[in-house]
């Protein structure tokens, strides 16, 4: 489990074969899991500053792995007792997004990303999502389509800062949403966040 607060901007020295090897600062061991862009990935090797994890077929085929350069986010997997922020992160990409607009909103700046219509259920206004397992709060739902607004510190601290009109990111969508859409969902009808807030209301 993850708590989408990036720990270190490692750099990407090789991809190869699957095996994604790492420059950093944090110094993991066999077997440890880190997510890398949001991605759960097991480190296999450790070398002087650096470390590998390996990347299956069926991650390279979910994750933009075209975000896979230069530099990347990094967060190892919470320990018991370690001080919870952000939200619950399981490091396990859900599609891939697009951002489809920035603009400056006074400091900050807004960012529109897309994603597949299967998974706009799960978003919920102010509610959470991890891009590029970074935990962010969703300010606008639109059609297929939220809003984020981001402050400069998040910008400058983050591969934000680097995203463009088109960039694809990875999304993991809040993990309690999917629970309660799951749990409430009716095969006769169309369930929406309104019907959900009926349903528990009653509760």
């Amino acid at each position: 489990m993850f708590t989408g607060l990036i720990r270190e901007m490692a750099e990407v020295l090789s991809l190869k074969n699957g095996f994604l090897t790492i420059k950093a600062k944090y110094k993991p061991k066999v077997g440890d899991s880190i997510a890398v862009n949001g991605a759960c990935l097991t480190v296999v090797r450790v070398a002087s500053g650096t470390f590998t994890v390996e990347l299956s077929l069926e991650s390279q085929k979910i994750l933009a792995m075209e975000n896979y350069n230069g530099q990347v986010h990094i967060e190892p997997a919470m320990m018991m007792g370690d001080r919870f922020e952000g939200h619950i992160v399981q490091g396990h990409v859900d599609c891939l997004g697009t951002i489809t607009s920035i603009k400056q909103n006074g400091k900050s700046t807004d960012f529109l990303i897309s994603l597949p219509k299967d998974y706009s259920r799960y978003i919920i206004p102010k509610g959470s999502i991890a891009i590029d397992g970074v935990s962010l709060t969703i300010n606008e739902v639109l059609s297929n389509t939220f809003r984020l607004t981001i402050i400069p510190h998040t910008i400058e601290n983050t591969l934000f800062k680097r995203y463009k009109v088109g960039t694809k990111v990875n999304l993991e969508t809040d993990m309690f949403a999917r629970y309660i859409f799951n749990m409430f969902k009716s095969n006769d009808e169309k369930l929406t966040w309104e019907k959900v807030e009926g349903i528990m209301a009653r509760y």
